[in-house]
């Protein structure tokens, strides 16, 4: 199939993308790397009147460090991210994520706030900024405000992003001395969605321990007593028993097969966060 006909505008500032989705009541869509909207343009899945292209905003294309956090703009590329094209992200976390993201196609283009405004359940930048305790900056004509990613992401595809709102940089903490994290998905086939994935992060300097499920048809879920667990006792607390309590706790619906399939990927993403 083809898009429905709808107007498109390309801006170079973050105040004229803003001013052109205030009013529109959701007939105009905003568009970073269009590899979620524009799917859905082609299937009909979406139907806006106006598709505002916020790429080229070059305000959101740019990484700073702030006050001990990193702070990514919305227009950033997975690949940017992957090539270390920012001094500031390289041998973080998010570099080692970036490189998973489906195809190096994908990545060229894919922004990363598009990503997690798109929250489909089993993509790469919804679990690993849960897990990073990410913050994000929601920007309107009428000024920003702050959300966590729990309070962001309500479920599959739906987020808390008024149709005047537009995701304008994503916040992480530093890579530190003590950080160790983890990141395993299994894939039926390379740069496909995963049927199972798990993302740890610790850093004991700012008493940080989060262990966090993705791909559950929701979003992430936190493993908080697991999490606090090998925070104090490393790896020999993630025992099969202690870990298979923790996924049944999180998808009581899951058949044995599948609860088998999250509990084979949270052991080998800590074993990678531990380095053992």
């Amino acid at each position: 199939m083809k898009a429905a006909k709808f107007d498109y505008v390309r801006v170079s500032e973050a105040k004229e993308a803003l001013s052109l989705l205030e009013g529109s009541d959701g007939s105009t869509k905003a568009m970073g790397g269009s590899q979620s909207l524009g799917p859905m343009l082609n299937l009909r899945l979406a139907r806006p009147q106006k598709v505002v292209d916020v790429s080229g905003i070059a305000e959101w294309r740019t990484v700073s460090k702030d006050g001990g956090r990193i702070r990514v703009g919305a227009a950033v590329t997975h690949a940017e991210i992957e090539d270390g094209v920012f001094a500031e992200l390289r041998g973080h976390m998010l570099q080692d994520v970036a490189g998973v993201i489906a195809y190096r196609a994908v990545r060229n283009r894919g922004t990363i706030a598009g990503s997690i405004a798109h929250a489909d359940p089993a993509a790469d930048w919804v679990l690993a900024t849960s897990a990073l305790g990410a913050e994000l900056e929601l920007t309107s004509a009428k000024g920003s405000r702050r959300s966590t990613m729990p309070e962001f992401m309500l479920g599959a595809y739906a987020v808390d992003l008024q149709p005047d709102e537009l995701i304008s940089a994503v916040y992480v903490p530093e890579k530190t001395e003590q950080t160790r994290w983890g990141y395993y998905k299994f894939c039926r086939k390379t740069g496909e969605f995963a049927e199972a994935s798990c993302a740890a992060y610790f850093d004991p300097s700012t008493r940080t321990a989060r262990i966090v499920v993705g791909a559950l048809g929701g979003a992430p879920q936190l493993l908080p007593a697991l999490s606090a667990k090998v925070a104090q006792e490393g790896l020999a607390a993630a025992t099969p028993e202690a870990i298979a309590e923790a996924v049944k706790d999180i998808a009581p619906e899951k058949t044995a097969g599948d609860r088998r399939l999250f509990m084979t990927v949270i052991e080998r993403c800590l074993r990678r966060a531990l380095g053992e």
